[in-house]
């Protein structure tokens, strides 16, 4: 069974395991995952126990847009709709904004992302830049 926080307090371990499983490189900096999630807005975690399997993050302006930054799941943990619910529950958070946006870093999610609600806005390109 799944247990769903909204907590902002992950020790480091947690947060390397989970990022390293999905490879996002941000793993390597579990002492600043901490740090950051811990000033977002809003994190929902997903629990099996006491093992940390997915969360989502939102950072917002308190008013009328929210983004949505992290949305990760342990992969032996993947389709068993936590992302949906993570999904769910974030969306009932910001219900009365404007906007929940989110950027889609692999095409391959954006099936997954527009069953949950999210529209690709044509003409808008999301950007950033690398500082590390």
């Amino acid at each position: 069974m799944i247990d769903y926080k909204m907590t902002k307090n992950f020790e480091e371990e947690q947060l390397r395991e989970l990022f390293s499983s999905v490879g996002w490189i941000s793993a390597n900096y579990s002492d600043r995952l901490v740090r950051a999630l811990s000033k977002s807005d809003t994190v929902i975690s997903a629990w099996d126990g006491s093992k940390l399997v997915g969360l989502i993050n939102a950072l917002d302006d308190g008013e009328l847009t929210a983004y949505a930054h992290y949305l990760l799941i342990r992969p032996e943990y993947q389709n068993m709709k936590i992302g949906s619910n993570l999904i769910t529950k974030l969306k009932k958070v910001y219900e009365g904004y404007l906007y929940l946006i989110l950027t889609a870093e692999n095409e391959k999610l954006l099936p997954f992302y527009q069953k949950m609600g999210f529209q690709v806005v044509e003409g808008a390109l999301p950007m950033m830049i690398q500082t590390l």
